[in-house]
């Protein structure tokens, strides 16, 4: 199931939920691809027929940010639980560990992936990652090449937004995995070369107030929710 939020169609679906559905897609032969949403996204779609139409190319988008629970909940919809990217990414991990599937990770400045790949092997024993390549490669016919010859079914893409999407949609009917998944810049996380905000941030999404105590700078950017939900509650 999705709504819609102001334009933009956004999954109602929890992460076992979406697991279930993705193993299926690789198991049919069935391209699907994963696109984060979040407030700031959604504003700047206003703007932009361009990224509007491409986020809602997206097979699932998934709830990434409190404010998308919130204007759900403004809308009586049913969205309640955040997906986020990086959990999305692992949770996928771990169901690909448990079944089988061989994963590839495509993107990051050099060495990133093949450190996020040594700490994923760590996390999920038995975990099948096939490949990786750094954002930095530009030769097409080899990206495709490297991919397709892995055997790869799910490619994690960390270029940063909306370039990792576009990249997907300009790619996957050229190449041979089922899933597709944008994840920013997860690698850096994973491999511990960036720090995510404390579990207890988590747990409430609040990552952007810990975002905000770091990096003070970032307050304007965070006006952005309040006008959000301004824009929901007019319709």
């Amino acid at each position: 199931m999705k709504e819609n939020i102001l334009g933009i169609d956004v999954c109602s679906d929890t992460y076992d939920e979406l697991a279930v559905k993705l193993l299926q897609d690789i198991d049919k032969g069935r391209k699907s691809f994963i696109v984060a949403i979040n407030p700031e996204k959604i504003m700047k779609a206003q703007e932009d027929r361009e990224l509007k139409s491409l986020l809602n190319q997206a097979t699932y988008q998934i709830p990434d940010g409190i404010g998308v629970i919130l204007a759900s909940k403004l809308k009586k919809g049913r969205i309640r639980e955040r997906v986020t990217g990086i959990d999305m990414m692992l949770k996928l991990c771990k169901e690909a560990t448990n079944n089988g599937k061989r994963i590839f990770l495509y993107g990051a400045k050099p060495g990133i992936a093949d450190e996020a790949k040594a700490k994923l092997e760590e996390m999920f024993p038995g975990i099948l990652i096939v490949g990786t390549l750094n954002g930095y490669e530009k030769n097409e016919e080899v990206i495709e090449r490297t991919i397709n010859d892995s055997g790869a079914e799910i490619v994690f893409v960390a270029l940063g937004s909306p370039a990792q999407e576009n990249w997907i949609i300009a790619h996957k009917e050229k190449l041979n995995p089922s899933v597709y998944q944008g994840v920013g810049g997860s690698f850096d996380v994973i491999s511990g070369r960036l720090n995510r905000a404390p579990a207890v941030f988590q747990k409430f999404g609040l990552e952007w107030l810990y975002r905000l105590l770091k990096e003070p700078w970032r307050w304007k950017r965070q006006l952005e929710l309040p006008r959000f939900l301004l824009r929901v509650l007019r319709g």
